[in-house]
């Protein structure tokens, strides 16, 4: 598969006021991100996730080493345009990137800027708008909408531009679990049926789970990068860096300090559900008990 984002030797520090040093962020980063893919970027908040992912469309800039989007480098001025209509960006709060009073001419304004004739830009309307489950909504006021649903409709600002990689900085913080299921679910299809390459950054646990690659950054390095099954069975590990696990795996993790012996892959809901009835006798049991 080939590569979507290129990360090499990357160095960041945040100018520095007047008298104090720089304050470096990340000193000799390596990453690389595979066209495509799903990936989840977990980190407890000052662990560089939202300015890694601020790197990947150009917002930030290196400081040394150097960021390759598709081919292209971020400090290349001449590139920076492309770069951007490469990378797409979803932040936390929706209402920041609503530009319009109608929801159909909010997802326009990004086309229209990069010159897009009008005919396909009422296609791209549509078709993002029906990629997010929001086209019935086409003609309504976005200040009306729920918050899982303006999170909907800046995704869809952000697929009108016909991206190859959407980045979304933490896109449910501030949305109620209906709303966290619904951006979720839009998330996956993007990745899953579109074949965006998508690095959604969260602290939300249970929102990795659902991605492909799971990467853990602490203290402005990658501590852990694997599939969740891997990253989340290193329950000591996620904990150093102040961070949890899913409740499924917190549950298998106490039984086996109660001296138990059981697997810790077990994710969803359903999966314990089968580990623990494999361990009650059921046929196909792996697990043991000391």
């Amino acid at each position: 598969m080939s590569e979507a984002i290129a990360v090499k030797n990357l160095q960041y520090a945040y100018p520095s006021r007047s008298g104090e040093d720089s304050a470096w962020v990340f000193d000799g980063l390596n990453l690389s991100i595979e066209q495509g893919s799903f990936v989840a970027v977990l980190g407890r908040n000052g662990s560089g996730k939202s300015t890694l992912a601020k790197h990947f469309n150009a917002i930030l800039l290196p400081s040394g080493g150097s960021v390759w989007v598709f081919g292209l480098d971020t400090t290349d001025e001449a590139q920076i345009l492309e770069i951007r209509r490469t990378v797409g960006m979803v932040f936390q709060n929706p209402d920041n990137q609503m530009v319009a009073n109608v929801v159909e001419e909010d997802i326009a304004f990004a086309p229209e800027n990069l010159g897009v004739p009008s005919a396909e830009i009422r296609q791209r309307v549509d078709d993002a708008l029906k990629t997010v489950g929001m086209y019935e909504y086409r003609t309504h006021a976005p200040h009306l909408l729920s918050g899982g649903q303006k999170q909907r409709i800046a995704i869809a600002g952000v697929i009108a531009m016909r991206p190859r990689c959407i980045v979304l900085d933490e896109p449910t913080a501030m949305l109620d679990p209906q709303g966290r299921k619904e951006v979720l679910d839009t998330i996956e299809r993007l990745a899953r049926e579109n074949g965006i390459t998508v690095i959604l950054i969260t602290h939300h646990m249970i929102e990795a789970t659902r991605a492909d690659r799971v990467i853990v950054m602490d203290e402005r390095r990658i501590l852990a990068d694997g599939t969740a099954k891997q990253v989340f069975s290193q329950v000591e590990l996620m904990r150093s860096a102040g961070l949890g696990v899913p409740n499924t795996t917190e549950l298998l993790y106490a039984l086996n300090q109660a001296g138990y012996h059981l697997p810790l892959d077990g994710l969803s809901v359903q999966e314990c559900a089968q580990t623990l009835r494999n361990f009650l006798g059921e046929p196909g049991g792996n697990a043991t008990c000391q």
